[in-house]
């Protein structure tokens, strides 16, 4: 399995996106959205794409996980850690030496032992109240 970063393509995005059961946005919408993207992470297994992560964020302060997916076939299989792994090596060579950042997510309900793992920690806590989103149509 090979990392590549800044490879992903809308079409290979909408490949992945589905493959999950998500409903997926329109091509042009995922062409913007790849645009203002700090990274992105595609994992392949001989040249065939496998699992995607967007890095997204202000560059200074806070980084976002986004639209981390990895086919049903392959889950369970290192493919989320592998592609974990070069995420937070990129940020750490992105970001200054001395700056501390956030890294930060929404995670599906299936996903939240993965994302313990890898050393994040569930909202609320003791000292935060809960990740919160809404949808703007």
């Amino acid at each position: 399995m090979e990392v590549k970063v800044n490879t992903l393509t809308p079409e290979v995005f909408l490949t992945l996106y589905q493959s999950v059961g998500w409903e997926a946005p329109c091509i042009e919408q995922v062409q913007t959205a790849l645009e203002n993207t700090i990274a992105t992470f595609t994992c392949y297994d001989n040249n065939t794409a496998v699992g995607m992560v967007r890095l997204i964020g202000d560059g200074g302060m806070s980084f976002y996980i986004k639209d981390f997916a990895v086919i049903p076939l392959y889950q369970s299989r290192g493919v989320g850690s592998l592609l974990m792994e070069v995420l937070e090596k990129y940020i750490k060579n992105f970001k200054n030496r001395e700056w501390t950042v956030s890294l930060e997510l929404i995670s599906t309900k299936d996903a939240i032992s993965f994302y313990k793992k890898n050393g994040f920690e569930e909202r609320p806590c003791d000292w935060d109240g809960p990740g919160m989103f809404k949808m703007i149509r």
